[in-house]
């Protein structure tokens, strides 16, 4: 089952995508990790400064001269900027550079930055700050005809006690999104290929349905991706070919069974008005044998094309009848007795007539052959089934797989025969939509034809 699964195209679908996916997040997760831990300050300590600065600028408070009055902070961020001033400060500033507004502690600092201010907005600066490294960001506010500045300083050991508590958990994050992401990406995976592949599916249970009688059906296109599509065409046009081939092997093999009938009537003739030919029986004997197997290949070149049938009420009992009357002179002459029994109320059949009586006559006349002296062959009818039994010696259970096969005689077979009485019956069930089975018993064997 493993086995089977594996070699299956969607299980290296699944596994190709998966395998690539899986060394995809590995790599993203591992050039991520290498990034942030090397380049922390250009990561995450700048996006930290950035916050900082965004949150000072958005939260001063203008009076109505729309000078600065106040800085109002998130509870979080003001919080950071009281419980560590040495670390973490902020002004607002006029364009003189005069501090308006500070946090604890920032404004006896003196200035920050040598350059001026303007010339230091949008940009991080690194200096010093009473000995200690600092990375300044400046922004550039406009109140009516007054501008104003703002700045925020945090020290390098800060940034990178705050990068190194956001790296530390990520590695474990990282694993925990990779195994998640690898099962759901999995499973939606599984269903994916299972959609994609179902046009593919659909095809194959078409093309497994396409037999001998149905080789005009075509797969359809209707839905199919454009990938398969050549493919679908190309079996098609297969079809198209090996539908043309076999219609040109049936007309050649009834074309010849038919013209082959007169000259073997006029030899026959010819041989009865010629009373200087000997052993006649002999030859008799020849052609009827070659007149019998010429007639089978005319039934199974019919009896292959289902236009040939015409269907319509019958009787069971009747067609038996019939072929117990057709076959009587043979088997009077094998001392055979045949019994034609009729099991419950009578019921007719949807068949073809003349094609249900060439199935019963090929295996009555089998049986027939088969049978020994003062031996019974039976027919017993009902609704669901007909059933031919005799009481010859059997059918040896290796010789059943080709018993329907065309041309196929049983080693050491005692009558005449070309093989092909089976294989016409076979292939009337097929088109009646019947089963034909046989059971080989102690005494004779029983032929079921399941309607």
């Amino acid at each position: 089952m493993l086995k089977h699964w594996t070699q299956g195209l969607s299980a290296r679908l699944w596994t190709t995508t998966v395998v690539a996916l899986a060394i995809s997040l590995t790599v993203l997760f591992a050039l991520v990790v290498y990034v942030l831990g090397h380049y922390p300050e250009q990561t995450l300590g700048r996006r930290e400064q950035t916050q900082n600065i965004d949150s000072v600028v958005s939260g001063i408070v203008f009076d109505d001269a729309g000078l600065p009055v106040s800085v109002k902070l998130s509870e979080r961020d003001a919080w950071l900027f009281n419980v560590a001033p040495t670390e973490l400060k902020y002004r607002v500033l006029d364009e003189q550079g005069r501090v308006l507004l500070d946090s604890t502690g920032a404004k006896k600092n003196g200035p920050w930055l040598a350059d001026g201010l303007a010339a230091s907005v949008g940009r991080i600066a690194h200096v010093d700050i009473d000995g200690q490294q600092f990375s300044v960001a400046t922004r550039r506010i406009s109140r009516g005809q007054s501008v104003f500045y703002a700045q925020t300083a945090t020290s390098s050991r800060f940034v990178e006690a705050l990068v190194s508590l956001k790296i530390k958990p990520i590695p474990a994050i990282v694993r925990i999104i990779f195994l998640l992401a690898a099962i759901i990406f999995a499973v939606v995976l599984q269903f994916s290929i299972r959609r994609i592949l179902k046009p593919l599916r659909d095809a194959s249970d078409a093309a497994a349905l396409i037999t001998p009688r149905h080789l005009k059906t075509r797969l359809s296109t209707v839905g199919v991706p454009r990938e398969i599509k050549p493919l679908i065409n190309a079996f098609n046009e297969a079809l198209g070919r090996l539908e043309n081939g076999f219609t040109v092997q049936q007309q050649f093999l009834a074309a010849a069974a038919h013209e082959l009938q007169t000259p073997l009537t006029l030899i026959r003739g010819q041989i009865e008005l010629q009373p200087e030919i000997g052993q006649k029986d002999l030859l008799f004997r020849e052609i009827d044998l070659m007149s019998r197997q010429v007639r089978q290949l005319l039934h199974l070149a019919e009896v292959s094309e289902a236009q040939n049938f015409n269907f319509g009420e019958v009787s069971g009992v009747d067609v038996a009848q019939d072929v117990v009357v057709y076959l009587a002179r043979k088997a009077d002459a094998k001392q055979v007795k045949l019994h034609v029994h009729e099991r419950g109320a009578p019921s007719s059949i949807w068949a073809d007539k003349s094609a249900l009586f060439i199935l019963l006559k090929n295996i009555v006349e089998n049986a027939i052959n088969v049978s020994p002296a003062d031996g019974v062959v039976s027919l017993a009818i009902d609704a669901a089934s007909i059933e031919i039994c005799d009481e010859g010696p059997g059918i040896h259970n290796d010789h059943l797989p080709f018993l329907f096969k065309r041309f196929w005689r049983a080693p050491g077979a005692r009558h005449d025969g070309a093989g092909l009485g089976l294989a016409i019956c076979k292939e009337i069930a097929l088109t009646h939509d019947w089963q034909l089975t046989v059971n080989s018993q102690a005494i004779g064997t029983r032929f079921t034809v399941w309607l």
